[in-house]
């Protein structure tokens, strides 16, 4: 006889993972939705304008205003140029681009995932896209769960060639910042591009189409590590998108508001949650899954508004200010609170810093390698001579020329391969614009000046136009006698 399964092996049977259910947000007009179209429309354009603003640098330069030239090794901002050495600039951007989202999330939130986060912004144009194609919530939930159709299947193929199409125009915009943009646009266009090119486009376009296409909210419910650790940078200062409990609760149709005195002044339309492109019921509370992007205040307002009810049941607001409001309490904003003065303070001491720096730095940089097999040639005249690979590192829109010296060691002489071949106490080096030049020098002195086996040699490199000295100290070797 079969026994009956009990209730502990239904539920080790049962699934642990519960079905994703699509989400379908609703369209809603009102002072944040037009706030986000405004800060869309500003990134999008700036995306996809920037790599095509032209900057004169002059005669054999790149004249794209910000391009990030690998090949070449340098970044370029407008008048700014950054070499290869100078990496630590893009430390310094890092860390404000931290610090940046930290005092904006002790400040008001997610507002960042909200609004200016490149997964939102695309996923709002890809939303905009579907909706235009398919209509609004109602109209695409009733066409997924319609039987394949003709209009259907004509439909979805449009948007999803509207979807491809704007993720090849995404992937190709960010390629444009890494090569110049006209050239590598002709080039795709008439095909005479390299497979190199085509296939990073490719891939740029395949994660846009993706992330904001298909994944959408899953991405910032499982895939964004920053909702698991954002919590620990609000306090009850902060600005959130919050529920008035205190007074929409218990809910009730505005029918039976009419007539009940005590219930709230949420009708449980649910709105909020349709408009929510994560499918967040704000009036749960605080939850990882709002992004802040402050929709569900525009259709709440909406329908306060229609029953001639007090607007903002649903608001970006401070858990002090809810606490005061339910009990009565005068609110009030605190903006400037320590942990916003830190980051403030952050934000500016590094600032000040990098500009300090770029306002300050060096336009040149010398690199001496010197030769390791051998360490020293004994010349016939009883000369010892030591060899070394010096590079000058003009980081200047115009050629400079400089006088190399050898100090240090009494009576060195210099010899420099191509320029002088006799032996000089200095020579002149010239070096092209923006560029690097490397010389093979060589410096030989009497084995009687050596007092020992290494010996300090310092070489100095002088400006001939502006005067500025550059000492940069090596070693000269000799025999053990």
């Amino acid at each position: 006889m079969n026994a009956e399964p009990d209730n502990n092996s239904q539920q080790v049977n049962a699934s642990l993972y519960s079905k994703h259910l699509k989400v379908y947000p609703q369209r809603i007009a009102g002072t944040f939705r037009q706030l986000k179209w405004i800060v869309l429309g500003v990134l999008l354009g700036s995306y996809y304008v920037v790599p095509w603003l032209r900057w004169d640098r002059g005669p054999d330069m790149p004249n794209q205003a910000v391009l990030l030239d690998l090949a070449g090794r340098r970044g370029y901002f407008l008048n700014i140029e950054i070499w290869a050495q100078e990496v630590y600039y893009l430390t310094g951007i890092l860390i404000l681009g931290a610090v940046g989202l930290f005092l904006a999330t002790a400040l008001a939130g997610r507002v960042w995932c909200g609004f200016t986060c490149p997964q939102t912004v695309w996923t709002d144009l890809f939303l905009l896209a579907e909706r235009f194609i398919e209509g609004d919530r109602n109209k695409r939930i009733k066409l997924d769960n319609s039987p394949l159709t003709i209009s259907k299947a004509v439909k979805k193929i449009i948007k999803h060639i509207v979807w491809i199409l704007i993720a090849l125009l995404t992937g190709g915009a960010w390629i444009f910042y890494f090569v110049d943009a006209p050239t590598a646009a002709v080039d795709m266009l008439s095909g005479s591009a390299s497979s190199t090119l085509y296939g990073f486009v490719a891939l740029f376009a395949g994660f846009t189409y993706l992330l904001a296409g298909w994944a959408r909210e899953q991405v910032c419910i499982y895939m964004c590590p920053w909702p698991r650790f954002q919590g620990s940078m609000f306090d009850e200062d902060s600005l959130l998108v919050t529920y008035e409990e205190w007074r929409g609760e218990p809910r009730g149709k505005a029918k039976q508001k009419d007539s009940d005195n005590n219930l709230g002044d949420c009708v449980d339309c649910g709105l909020c949650v349709n408009v929510c492109p994560t499918g967040t019921d704000i009036r749960l509370g605080q939850q990882f899954t709002c992004i802040g992007c402050a929709l569900c205040i525009d259709a709440c307002n909406s329908i306060m508004s229609k029953l001639d009810r007090p607007a903002n049941l649903i608001a970006y607001d401070s858990i002090s200010n809810q606490l005061a409001r339910a009990e009565g309490r005068p609110a009030k904003k605190r903006f400037f609170r320590p942990r916003v003065l830190a980051y403030v303070a952050i934000l500016i001491s590094v600032i000040g810093i990098m500009v300090l720096s770029l306002a300050t730095r060096d336009r040149i940089e010398i690199n001496i390698q010197r030769d390791r097999s051998p360490l020293f040639v004994t010349l016939s005249n009883g000369d010892i001579r030591n060899g070394y690979t010096f590079k000058i590192l003009n980081m200047e829109a115009h050629a400079n020329s400089y006088i190399l010296l050898a100090d240090e060691l009494d009576n060195a002489l210099i010899t420099v391969v191509g320029i002088e071949s006799k032996g000089a106490k200095e020579v002149i080096l010239d070096v092209d614009p923006d560029s690097i030049g490397t010389f093979r020098v060589f410096v030989r002195v009497s084995s009687e000046r050596l007092e020992s086996k290494s010996s300090k040699l310092e070489f100095k490199l002088i400006n001939l136009k502006t005067g500025m000295e550059i000492e940069q100290e090596t070693v000269f070797y000799g025999p053990d006698d």
